[in-house]
């Protein structure tokens, strides 16, 4: 199949730091050519993949300082993809909704994952008039949040299966991965770990609209002897960090999509204690990949019972469920599924003139 694979250019894919979708469209895109389909990635110039590259800025946005605008790069990126759409079987698209009136127009199938938050006022407008377009969600919370959209399938998110390693005996303290930021809820987790006389690791980012929460709410925090702030890591410091907590504290306060770092914790082994919102109940099973809570009480009672989740049954339900080969295959399904369709459509509207 002739594939071609449409990623945001604010960081490269895959990206050198924090950057979920560009990850996942690189975990989708190198499974897709292991699989042995031909596939063409629209990515900034930086990235490095398997694939056949095609960039119009050489250099990722983010970080940059040349007050470059993310608009004109995409739209010219746009036009790229759509000059030659006729060079492919399907086109996929993972950069919101920048493509929608062309793609309307388009020959070639278009399909578009919705990778962020959809509880936003001017979604549902857009969708309802774009509504003949075929949309995947990354869960079906997501999904819910937009009842007039045209969903075709909920895809969960992969990660390589030799990514992370299994670690069956963990070290005495806690971890907290991804962003600070009010709804992340990292001063929950600090608490969970206090009350349980338990350190805690925190591999975070802050980013720039996040600064102010940060050194008001958070940094007072971090003094704590019992807390030990890391910043950003890497795969493999990852794959040390969360292979070795005794659990990944998620204690959200928002609809979170998907949230990544729920199986990275169970590909190292590791169970997660989380707080039920957004897609956390579809990722998570309560009492067998770790807990899920309602409240900091239940949450500190599920730390100080973490050892009663079954590692080694974590990583098997990762390799089950969420690894990019499963991943790549939904997505392939979908692919067939949207190419029959136009097909057949093509046959009747031929059939009719």
């Amino acid at each position: 199949m002739r594939i071609a694979q449409v990623a945001p250019m604010f960081e490269s894919v895959p990206p050198s730091g924090y950057g979920g979708t560009e990850r996942v469209v690189s975990y989708l895109t190198e499974t897709l050519v292991d699989l042995g389909h031909e596939v063409t990635l629209f990515a900034s110039g930086d990235s490095v993949t398997s694939a056949k590259l095609v960039a119009v800025c050489q250099r990722s946005l983010r970080g940059r300082t040349d007050n470059t605008d993310w608009t004109a790069w995409h739209t010219l990126m746009l036009d790229e993809v759509f000059a030659r759409a006729d060079r492919f079987d399907v086109i996929h698209f993972h950069v919101d909704y920048l493509h929608y009136p062309m793609a309307r127009h388009c020959a070639t199938p278009c399909l578009t994952t919705l990778h962020g938050r959809l509880d936003l006022n001017h979604l549902p407008p857009l969708h309802r008039h774009f509504s003949d377009l075929p949309l995947v969600a990354i869960s079906n919370h997501q999904r819910r949040q937009l009842p007039d959209a045209h969903f075709v399938a909920t895809v969960h998110h992969g990660l390589p299966a030799e990514l992370y390693g299994f670690t069956s005996e963990p070290l005495g303290y806690f971890a907290f991965v991804g962003r600070i930021s009010p709804e992340k809820r990292l001063d929950r987790a600090i608490e969970i770990a206090l009350a349980c006389d338990t350190p805690l690791l925190v591999a975070a980012k802050v980013d720039a609209a996040d600064r102010g929460y940060f050194e008001r709410e958070i940094r007072p925090l971090l003094g704590h002897p019992l807390v030990k702030f890391v910043g950003e890591v890497d795969d493999a410091g990852k794959n040390s960090l969360l292979g070795s907590a005794k659990a990944l504290l998620f204690p959200i306060d928002w609809p979170e999509p998907f949230g990544l770092v729920l199986i990275e914790a169970m590909a190292c082994g590791t169970p997660v204690i989380a707080y039920p919102h957004g897609s956390v109940p579809e990722l998570l099973e309560h009492g067998v990949t770790g807990f899920i809570v309602s409240n900091q009480r239940t949450a500190i009672d599920a730390a100080r019972h973490i050892d009663r989740i079954d590692r080694r049954r974590c990583r098997q339900i990762f390799d089950e469920r969420f690894t990019a080969k499963v991943m790549a295959r939904r997505y392939l399904a979908v692919y067939r599924t949207l190419i029959d369709s136009h097909r057949r459509m093509d046959f009747a509207s031929a059939g009719a003139k």
